[in-house]
């Protein structure tokens, strides 16, 4: 349920037109949604702002499904991650206004409801094209939430010149997110470039020794540029929401 939604409600019993069990029932029956597999959070969005998320690693492509069709029912934003194209077909079956990033590997409907919530832009920097894939899933993310975004691609330390220049892109942003495996030393560099948040997402692109990514994790949590926070491994679809709440609040002197 969202604030319109709740002051339209009050109106209508402040004038009568419903009882107060009418409001109560309807409160009552927006806040979850039990089904067999899931119990949905219809109140997540009024709470934080954006529904609830499915995460679609380790669900069937039924229980996705349905859960995405409830979602959209409700009139909520879907955003679906990590989900593969089988899961997104049997979606499509129930949301025909579904749409698939197969890079970003996101579902999303509804997006005629995102509205303009961010006050600057949110810009995406990934050392290689291999960090896409986490890169784009945060964008997508951002993007939803109603963010302005902007990326940089492939703009790693192996050719340090590529980001610097950039210079513009990096000083009009409100939040940047950095993306990188490897060593993860592009959070660092950007973060001593700029004046504004940087979230760093440490990916698992990178030989042996990289440790699927805990290499990268490792060498952003012991970052010397102040103002870099570090999200979980591959954790494109955390960072896209840190951005968005920091991008909300973000003001200019």
């Amino acid at each position: 349920m969202t604030k319109a939604e709740i002051r339209n409600l009050l109106q209508l019993y402040k004038r009568g037109k419903i009882s107060s069990d009418r409001v109560i029932e309807v409160f009552s029956s927006r806040i979850v949604e039990p089904l067999e597999f899931a119990t949905i959070d219809h109140h997540r969005e009024l709470r934080q702002g954006f529904p609830e998320v499915i995460f679609c690693e380790g669900k069937t492509s039924r229980q996705i499904a349905e859960i995405a069709r409830r979602i959209v029912d409700h009139g909520s934003i879907l955003l679906g991650t990590r989900a593969t194209k089988e899961q997104y077909n049997a979606v499509r079956k129930l949301v025909r206004s579904a749409r698939y990033n197969e890079r970003a590997r996101t579902i999303t409907a509804n997006e005629r409801l995102v509205r303009q919530r961010g006050i600057g832009t949110i810009l995406i920097v990934t050392a290689g094209t291999s960090d896409l894939p986490v890169a784009e899933e945060a964008l997508e993310t951002a993007r939803l939430m109603g963010n302005k975004t902007d990326m940089l691609v492939d703009v790693g330390v192996a050719g340090i010149h590529r980001i610097l220049a950039q210079s513009d892109k990096l000083r009009n942003a409100s939040v940047i997110v950095v993306v990188a495996g490897m060593e993860g030393a592009l959070a660092s560099v950007v973060g001593g470039l700029v004046g504004v948040p940087v979230i760093a997402v440490p990916t698992s692109v990178g030989y042996g020794a990289s440790f699927k990514g805990l290499s990268a994790l490792l060498g952003m949590l012991n970052s010397c540029a102040a103002g870099v926070t570090v999200v979980n491994i591959d954790n494109g679809y955390g960072a896209g929401v840190a951005a968005s709440l920091i991008n909300r609040k973000r003001y200019r002197t």
